[in-house]
């Protein structure tokens, strides 16, 4: 049994796997880590674990863990099932190495862009022989809200909601429809100018607002709310062998 931890900006996913089957997961904050890990490690006899981390995680809670089990952290440098080709390697985010190592084994031989929508969005490009290229990144569906409120003296802070008309007829619609239909326009531009470039096109569209736009957008996607966590799966099985 693995453990899979990825340390995000605003939560921390933490799941079990059984090979390559995923069969325990769930979202903690800070606060319940160490408990949690040490919980599911007991319960589910793990002998390994992968930990990404882009937010704050302590030395001390990292060293508690390494009491337990074998701890692999992803780093720049851990050994990947892909050739990187990204510029400034050493700056490229551990989740994005984590999805294209996912997108590399789940979509073999195929030419995959993976968005990831969470706090940012993240666009990756990986070609059909595991090459990958780089990306984008654009701000997120929750920051778009924040910086229009923090940026100006009178908008309002928003959340997100289900139903976005394209015509604004308040301020407090016209922000949603702004920042709604101004991401979904993007993804949907963005994947149309890699498909005229690249056949045989996979998306793949993970993260947590995920489930939120797959429906409203245009292109042909397989959402996968998993799928960065397939990805540290997939790395943590190639640096055991």
């Amino acid at each position: 049994m693995n453990l899979i931890v990825d340390i995000g900006n605003s939560r921390i996913k933490i799941a079990i796997f059984n090979k390559d089957e995923l069969i325990y997961n769930e979202v903690i904050t800070n606060d319940f880590f160490v408990g949690t890990a040490i919980n599911l490690i007991e319960k589910f006899n793990c002998k390994n674990a992968i930990i990404s981390s882009v937010g704050n995680l302590k030395k001390s809670e990292m060293d508690q863990i390494k009491v337990k089990i074998k701890v692999f952290e992803l780093r720049t440098t851990t050994k990947i099932p892909f050739f990187n080709n990204y510029a400034t390697p050493k700056t490229l985010g551990v989740d994005r190495i984590a999805l294209v190592a996912a997108a590399v084994s789940k979509y073999q031989n195929q030419n995959v862009l993976i968005i990831d929508a969470g706090t940012c969005i993240t666009f990756d490009f990986v070609t059909t022989s595991k090459n990958y290229l780089g990306g984008a990144i654009s701000p997120g569906i929750e920051m778009r809200y924040k910086s229009l409120h923090k940026f100006t003296k009178r908008l309002p802070l928003l959340m997100r909601e289900e139903s976005t008309s394209l015509i604004g007829t308040s301020t407090e619609t016209c922000i949603h429809s702004g920042v709604i239909n101004g991401v979904i326009s993007e993804i949907d531009s963005i994947i149309n100018k890699y498909r005229k470039k690249n056949k045989d096109l996979t998306v793949v569209l993970t993260g947590g607002d995920a489930n939120f736009l797959s429906n409203r957008l245009k292109n042909g996607i397989f959402a996968n709310p998993f799928f960065l966590l397939e990805g540290l799966n997939t790395i943590l099985t190639y640096n055991l062998k």
